[in-house]
């Protein structure tokens, strides 16, 4: 099954100039590209929530806690650009 890229993501890859796709792996939700069409990387297990996943299936507090811990856990990787961890936290988060 396809993961739905929501308009919450796409805006989000918007701010940070990079292009997303649903994923071609298999256990992945969607793919990043440059502007020039290059895959920089794959982001998002398929079997884990994300963001705009809580909006939809939950309340906006239970999404909002769950966005504050991803946060807490992966603060670490905010500055380190072109990682697959901070395309998550950025697109997905």
């Amino acid at each position: 099954m396809t993961y739905k890229i929501t308009s919450y993501s796409y805006k989000k890859a918007k701010q940070l100039n990079v292009v997303i796709k649903p994923s071609e792996k298999a256990d992945k939700k969607i793919d990043i590209y440059d502007k020039n069409k290059n895959y920089i990387c794959s982001i998002g297990a398929k079997n884990y929530g994300d963001y705009p996943t809580f909006l939809l299936t939950h309340n906006q507090e239970y999404a909002d806690k769950k966005r504050q811990s991803f946060h807490s856990r992966f603060r670490r990787f905010k500055d380190k650009i072109g990682t697959p961890a901070y395309y998550a936290l950025n697109i997905l988060w």
